[in-house]
C-alpha cells in the first residue's frame, strides 16, 4: 500500500528526465510527445508479431535454411601467378633493414616454391592465405599469446631489426592488398581477450577475426565465452559471427597442460550448425579452410570456426603440401591416406581418426608393406559431420569387417564419443565399430615422457596391425 501511495503521486524516471531535458531547452514539449507516441507505435507493433494463442507457437525452432544447409561451395584456390608474386613480396625487406641472420635463412628457403612447385608448410600456408584474404579485400585481424612470432617460433608476422628494434610487417607492403592487417601479442587473460575478439567480430562482421590460444588448454580460462555467446549467440538472440578460434592441440609429450585443446568440449556444444570444428593434417587444408571462411563472413550461412591446430606437424615434411595444391585444390572434410586401399575388395579395416595422429600413421605406414587389408580415412572436419563423404567411402569396400576410430586422446575425451554413434549409424549389417586410444582418464595426457612415448607407439601399433 505505501509504494502503491508513493507511486501514485511519484513522476515516472521518464518524466523527471523529460521534465529536466524541457527545462535546459534541450527538447520542447511536443518532441517529449512526438518520441513517446513513437515508442508507443514500436511496441505495438512488436506486440502484433507475437503469436495470438498456443496453436500459432513454433516448437520445432528451426534455424533459418542457410544455417542449416551445409556450407556452400567456395573457390579458395589462387592463380599461380598471383601466389609466386605474393610468396616473393613477402621475402622482400627494405634497403638497411636487419633481420635475424638465422630466420633470414629459414623464411628465405619459401622463395621459389611455386616456380619449382616445391613444398609448403603450415606457416607459409598461413601467411599466404593471409595475404591473399588481404588482396581480396578483406581485413584480417589477429590477436593471441606470442602471436606475432608464433609460440613455436614459426610464423614470425612481426619483423624485428636486430639493431634498431625496428618493426618490419611485410603483410603492410603486399601489392594489390586492399584491406587492413594487424596481429597483437595479448597476456594471459583468455575470458577477456576472446570475449573483446568475440565483440568485435560482431561489430565488424566484415573482418576475419582470429584469436590464438598459445596452448589449446588455455581455452580453459574462456569457458564461459565459449558455452553462453560463440557457440550459442545466433541462437539466443540471433547474433552471427565469423569468429576464428586457433586451439594448438596434440599429444607430444609435453604433459597434461599443454597436450589438448578439449576438442571433446566444442563437438558437445555443436548443434544446428551452431559452428564448424576442424582438426585439419595438411597446410594445403589449412589455407583452403581460412580462404573458405573469409569468403562467408559476410553470407547468412557464417558461423564460427575452431580449428585445432598443430605443434609438432607445423615442419613435419608429411604435413606440408604440394605447391599446385593451393592452385587447383579445395578444402576437403575427408581425407584418404595416399597408398592405401586401392585393391578394394581386400580391404578388411577401416581406420578413422583426425589431426596429428593421422600423420604419425602416415609417417609408419612408409616403413610398412603388406598392409593391402587396410585403408585409413582422415575426418578432417568433426562438425558438420561430413556423413555422405564416409558412407561413400565405406561403400566402396564391400568385404570390410571393421571400422575403427583411433585417437591419442583418452577414451572420454577427444572425438570418439562423438563419432562413435555416427560410425555405428553408417556401419553395414555385421560390421563391428571399435576403439583404439588411450583408456579413460581424468587428466588429458601422461606426465612423464617415456609412458607418453610408449602409448603412442602402442596406439600405432595397433591400429596397423590385423586380427588374424
Amino acid at each position: 500500500q505505501t509504494y502503491k501511495k508513493m507511486a501514485e503521486k511519484h513522476p515516472t524516471v521518464r518524466q523527471l528526465y523529460a521534465q529536466k531535458l524541457m527545462e535546459k531547452g534541450i527538447i520542447t514539449e511536443r518532441e517529449v510527445d512526438e518520441m513517446e507516441q513513437e515508442v508507443a507505435e514500436r511496441l505495438k507493433i512488436a506486440y502484433e508479431r507475437v503469436p495470438k494463442n498456443e496453436d500459432e507457437l513454433d516448437f520445432i525452432m528451426d534455424p533459418p535454411k542457410p544455417v542449416v544447409d551445409r556450407l556452400p561451395a567456395v573457390k579458395t584456390g589462387v592463380a599461380k601467378d598471383v601466389l609466386h608474386r605474393v610468396n616473393e613480396e613477402l621475402l622482400q625487406f627494405p634497403d638497411g633493414f636487419n633481420v635475424f641472420n638465422k630466420l633470414e635463412r629459414i623464411l628465405k628457403r619459401r622463395s621459389g616454391v611455386f616456380a619449382q612447385n616445391g613444398k609448403v608448410d603450415w606457416a607459409h600456408a598461413e601467411i599466404l592465405a593471409f595475404a591473399t584474404i588481404l588482396q581480396d579485400g578483406v581485413p584480417i585481424r589477429l590477436t593471441g599469446q606470442d602471436s606475432q612470432r608464433g609460440t613455436f617460433a614459426q610464423r614470425h608476422l612481426v619483423l624485428h631489426d636486430v639493431k634498431t628494434g625496428e618493426e618490419y610487417v611485410p603483410l603492410h607492403h603486399i601489392s594489390g592488398a586492399k584491406a587492413s592487417f594487424v596481429v597483437y601479442n595479448s597476456p594471459l587473460t583468455e575470458a577477456a581477450v576472446l570475449g573483446y575478439e568475440y565483440g568485435y567480430n560482431v561489430y565488424a562482421p566484415e573482418t576475419l577475426v582470429l584469436w590464438e590460444a598459445q596452448f589449446g588448454d588455455f581455452a580453459n580460462m574462456a569457458q564461459v565465452m565459449f558455452d553462453q555467446f560463440i557457440s550459442s549467440g545466433r541462437a539466443k538472440w540471433g547474433q552471427k559471427s565469423g569468429l576464428v578460434m586457433l586451439l594448438p592441440h596434440g599429444y607430444e609429450g609435453q604433459g597434461p597442460e599443454h597436450s589438448s585443446g578439449r576438442v571433446e568440449r566444442f563437438l558437445q556444444l555443436a548443434a544446428e550448425n551452431n559452428w564448424t570444428v576442424a582438426n585439419l593434417s595438411t597446410a594445403a587444408q589449412y589455407f583452403h579452410i581460412l580462404r573458405r571462411q573469409a569468403a562467408l563472413l559476410t553470407r547468412e550461412e557464417v558461423r564460427p570456426l575452431i580449428i585445432m591446430t598443430p605443434k609438432s606437424l607445423l615442419r613435419h615434411p608429411l604435413a606440408a603440401s604440394d605447391a599446385e595444391a593451393f592452385v587447383d585444390g579445395a578444402f576437403s572434410p575427408v581425407l584418404e591416406q595416399p597408398g592405401l586401399g586401392a585393391d578394394a575388395g581386400k580391404v578388411e579395416r577401416i581406420v578413422f581418426g583426425t589431426g596429428k595422429l593421422m600423420i604419425d600413421l602416415a609417417e609408419q605406414i612408409g616403413k610398412m608393406e603388406g598392409l593391402d587389408w587396410l585403408h585409413i580415412v582422415r575426418i578432417e572436419e568433426l562438425y558438420p559431420f561430413p556423413e555422405e563423404a564416409v558412407k561413400d567411402i565405406i561403400a566402396r569396400y564391400p568385404n570390410v569387417k571393421e571400422l575403427v576410430w583411433v585417437q591419442e586422446e583418452p577414451k572420454n575425451m577427444g572425438a570418439w564419443l562423438y563419432m562413435e554413434p555416427r560410425l555405428r549409424a553408417l556401419a553395414p549389417e555385421g560390421v563391428d565399430v571399435s576403439y583404439i586410444g588411450r583408456r579413460r582418464r581424468a587428466s588429458p595426457a601422461e606426465g612423464d615422457p617415456v609412458v607418453h612415448r610408449k602409448e603412442q607407439e602402442r596406439i600405432i601399433r595397433c591400429a596397423l596391425t590385423k586380427h588374424e
